[in-house]
């Protein structure tokens, strides 16, 4: 039996379904996906488990845009121009809600400043696996992706964001090692990029904390973004030269993730190992 298309209409219905259960999970609001699935049943001609995949689907385009996408419906790639476009004009039309996903307008209520518990970071020491294969879009969505600021751009710019992520790492190294009994090194611990300024190749001076290394210097270097943890991000010549100059202290903190629930993975020098590192910008000399 030949699979039907979906319609434009049915597309943009089941893309307005899912920014609203995004809306709902991303402010702390309760919903149930189930309920959503039967509703739009009511106006999409399709199964329960078809109007699933295609959320996946829809999730799988979020994360080509380096933008939270709804927990549970992890991405699943099949994709398409339709789906591309409908998800830009939703986008397009509310302005507020994208500048919210990317964390331009709103930084988390609960990673401003506040004291902050341990527990809420949860650090991976496994990045995502390298290798992963390169997106092979038809040049009508590549045209779509294009209309987007890069994701690694566009965070390196939110400097309200990136600050946000130094604030979060720098409380939650502070309160790591005064639970570990060292209240001398928690109050030790520096924000050098707020206080020294950005040239020093790193964000956070901290303490191993553990054992007969506690003593020891940690420089972390945090970038911080909403999306998920795939989400591409910049190093700059300055991090990776401290980063092979000091490969004992130096540590990459990725926050990702961060507008709902921080999360972190960590990279250890050489960065090369973990990460595909491409050139971008070039400098123009006469």
């Amino acid at each position: 039996m030949t699979q039907r298309n979906w319609s434009d209409g049915e597309i943009h219905a089941i893309v307005d379904d899912y920014f609203d259960m995004l809306r709902h999970e991303l402010t702390g609001l309760p919903y149930n996906k189930s309920e959503h699935r039967r509703i739009l049943k009511k106006t999409i001609d399709r199964s329960e488990s078809s109007i699933e995949r295609k959320h996946m689907n829809i999730s799988a385009v979020m994360a080509v845009l380096g933008l939270p996408y709804i927990n549970g419906y992890q991405p699943f790639r099949h994709y398409q121009k339709a789906l591309f476009a409908a998800v830009e004009n939703h986008l397009d039309v509310d302005r507020q809600f994208y500048s919210f996903l990317t964390g331009e307008d709103i930084v988390p209520k609960n990673q401003s400043g506040e004291s902050l518990d341990e527990s809420n970071l949860e650090i991976d020491e496994a990045p995502p696996s390298r290798g992963m294969p390169e997106h092979n879009f038809s040049e009508d969505i590549r045209r779509i992706v294009n209309r987007f600021e890069p994701p690694a751009e566009r965070d390196a710019r939110n400097r309200a964001l990136g600050k946000a992520g130094e604030e979060y790492a720098f409380e939650s190294e502070k309160r790591r090692l005064y639970n570990l009994g060292r209240k001398d090194l928690s109050d030790s611990v520096s924000w050098i990029a707020r206080d020294k300024g950005d040239g020093y190749g790193y964000d956070i001076l901290s303490f191993d904390g553990i054992g007969d290394e506690a003593e020891r210097e940690r420089w972390l270097e945090i970038k911080t973004t909403n999306g998920p943890k795939t989400t591409p991000f910049f190093i700059t010549r300055n991090e990776l030269t401290v980063s092979g100059e000091h490969p004992d202290v130096f540590r990459l903190i990725r926050l990702y993730d961060f507008g709902r629930q921080a999360r972190a993975y960590r990279l250890k020098p050489p960065l090369e190992e973990h990460v595909h590192l491409s050139p971008t910008i070039y400098r123009a000399t006469l």
